[in-house]
């Protein structure tokens, strides 16, 4: 019988790495390609990059490859990458809101136009290091499931993958913890076994959002503006609404002798609220763009479990059908710093059931 073929794409960090190893031991036949999708960098970004997608990346992941002894090749998604991630970040940030572009990067690049391009040439898969599963439920739909550690899960980045994407996809990473990943790349000899993990949003690497949107959108940043109270009294000037977010409390340069938080930001009069504590939190959440996976809709309700960021732990909520491509989320305690721009994923158990973005 044939092998079936998988493209892996290899980050040039141990996560993909061992992917590629272990789909190789199970007898695919593996590709290894890096996505060229970030654009030059500068011999000192280079080395203090240890994103997922610069030019660094390659000579490991070369590497590894060498040392799998599967063939390997570099493929350029830098249009791709700038108008379907780039673009979009800066644009929601413009508008006052908070993007995730690593989920909009899963979705339109790593999935859609490395997955078409994969096909093209005759794989029947393409597989990434992300530690999430994927599962053929009884309803026949496919779902991510949560991966066995919770410590590194990356189910909530995934949420917006279709049932096409999902149905060539391998994620053999998410069967193993973080320490068991690196100890099989100790094993079998790959230099990357002990890398560090990237943290950074990668085509910004010194983490200065602001400062990236100041330069790439000369002449379209909104301009400084004012502080304001819930009710609308003034409290001082702000350095312009690309520098904030929702919650926010560090580097809001207000000596008011209690900490305060960003509550809101409101681009059409170019101010930002602030307030206490309490009013970050709230019980309520409308989201549009959703996709949904483990369950093919929602008529009318449902409840699930609800993350409206990362490193949220997820609360139980009843997500009620408002419009065609509308939700609310109502739910059962209160949350903190809901954010536009953001995505809230709901889970049905390990299952991911689907999710939108904050409106």
């Amino acid at each position: 019988m044939e092998k079936k073929k998988v493209v892996v794409g290899m980050s040039g960090g141990v996560d993909s790495s061992v992917a590629a190893y272990l789909l190789k031991k199970e007898g695919y036949d593996v590709i290894g390609v890096t996505m060229q999708i970030w654009q030059d960098e500068d011999e000192f970004t280079q080395e203090s990059n240890g994103g997922c997608c610069g030019l660094s990346a390659v000579d490991d992941a070369r590497r590894v490859a060498e040392r799998l002894e599967i063939p390997y090749y570099v493929m350029n998604f830098k249009k791709e990458f700038k108008e379907n991630v780039m673009d979009y970040f800066m644009a929601e940030y413009l508008k006052g809101r908070t993007p995730n572009p690593c989920i909009a990067c899963n979705r339109y690049v790593k999935w859609e136009a490395l997955l078409q391009r994969s096909l093209a040439i005759g794989a029947d898969y393409i597989a990434t290091g992300h530690y999430a599963r994927i599962a053929k439920l009884e309803n026949g739909r496919y779902a991510i499931k949560n991966s066995v550690t919770a410590a590194k899960d990356q189910t909530y980045a995934l949420y917006n993958l279709t049932q096409e994407q999902l149905s060539h996809t391998l994620m053999p990473v998410g069967a193993y913890t973080k320490d068991q990943i690196r100890a099989i790349a100790e094993d079998i000899g790959l230099m990357v076994a002990h890398k560090k993990d990237s943290q950074e949003i990668c085509f910004i690497p010194d983490d200065d959002y602001a400062g990236f949107i100041d330069r790439e959108c000369k002449g379209k940043v909104p301009p400084p503006g004012n502080f304001v109270t819930v009710d609308g009294e003034i409290l001082g000037k702000h350095k312009g609404i690309t520098h904030y977010t929702i919650g926010q409390r560090k580097g809001l340069g207000l000596a008011l002798g209690h900490p305060v938080f960003v509550v809101d930001i409101r681009p059409e009069t170019n101010e930002v609220v602030i307030g206490e504590n309490e009013d970050v939190f709230t019980t309520e959440l409308y989201a549009d763009h959703i996709n949904f996976m483990a369950i093919p809709d929602i008529e009318t309700e449902v409840r699930l479990k609800a993350k409206i960021r990362y490193s949220h732990a997820g609360t139980m909520c009843k997500v009620i059908r408002v419009a065609e491509d509308k939700v609310k989320c109502e739910f059962e305690e209160p949350v903190r710093a809901v954010t536009p721009g953001q995505a809230v994923v709901f889970y049905q158990g390990d299952y991911v059931a689907g999710g939108g973005i904050i409106c």
